[in-house]
């Protein structure tokens, strides 16, 4: 009995904050209710009925596809560029470069989504003060539906290539040195080395924050909040803002809850999606 008293504490923490309140949540989205005791009523498929038309929020889904495709391939091709670079034994001072980059990810999005709201104000941010300076344009970053798509992209750039380089870093670390040594002798430039023998060896970790990211896109809150409110007309308006506008701005639980498994359900499709296709191009 004591070995299942010790670890009793994780299961029911995991029952009363992980099972209770998904399916809480599930037999939720079948009624309609605004939080009042003794007020919930069964509507049963009517919520998932109303979801269907609503606009609002497949509008978010298909901003948060927008912002993965603007900010993916920077921030994965960045963080592998950077690892390869910070790979090298002969550069000097390799772990403090390794932690400068890793530190914005460190760095409160809250603090962060402030900084460069700030940055990119249209008429007294410093960007376009820079830009102004070499007779440029001002840019309209948060006042254009697709700037603010770019500027919430170029946020996520900032924050989570230092994460994808620390993976791409440990996956380069698990490579042979007689695999890259072996290509050099027979002829191989550095360009090619990186392509043809770095890329394709580095595919688990490929998929891992491939997968990472679409999950991390679609979850995206504090990012859009903090530097456009979701705006300019709802152009980056994530999933997870619909569905706490919904649910506490419009105190409507059930809901909101039959959005939040709809949500869901589009994740995992998305996700699987992206597994098989990697799955069949490694066939």
């Amino acid at each position: 009995m004591w070995p299942l008293l010790c670890i009793a504490p994780f299961f029911v923490l995991f029952l009363v904050f992980g099972v209770y309140p998904v399916v809480f949540s599930l037999i939720l989205s079948f009624q309609d209710w605004n939080g009042a005791p003794g007020q919930q009523q069964w509507v049963g498929l009517r919520n998932y009925a109303e979801l269907s038309g609503d606009r609002y929020f497949w509008s978010s889904l298909l901003n948060s596809a927008l912002i993965f495709v603007l900010h993916y391939p920077v921030m994965t091709l960045g963080g592998l560029i950077l690892a390869v670079i910070l790979n090298e034994n002969r550069l000097r001072f390799q772990g403090l470069w390794r932690a400068l980059i890793f530190l914005p990810h460190l760095t409160s999005m809250v603090a962060a989504g402030i900084t460069f709201r700030l940055l990119l104000e249209k008429d007294s941010g410093l960007v376009n003060r820079a830009l102004g300076s070499l007779g440029l344009p001002a840019v309209p970053w948060l006042d254009n539906e697709w700037w603010a798509r770019v500027a919430v992209g170029l946020l996520l750039v900032w924050a989570w290539t230092g994460y994808q380089m620390v993976i791409f870093l440990s996956a380069l670390q698990t490579i042979p040195s007689e695999v890259n040594e072996a290509a050099v002798i027979d002829g191989a430039t550095r360009t090619q080395l990186f392509w043809k023998v770095t890329v394709p060896l580095m595919r688990p970790a490929l998929i891992f924050v491939t997968t990472l990211s679409v999950i991390g896109t679609f979850a995206l809150y504090t990012e859009p909040q903090v530097l456009t409110a979701g705006g300019p007309i709802h152009s980056t308006t994530t999933p997870t803002m619909e569905i706490y506008a919904r649910a506490f701005g419009n105190v409507r639980y059930g809901y909101g809850a039959a959005l939040s498994y709809v949500y869901f359900a589009v994740v995992v499709v998305a996700t699987a999606v992206q597994l098989r296709l990697t799955r069949e191009e490694k066939r």
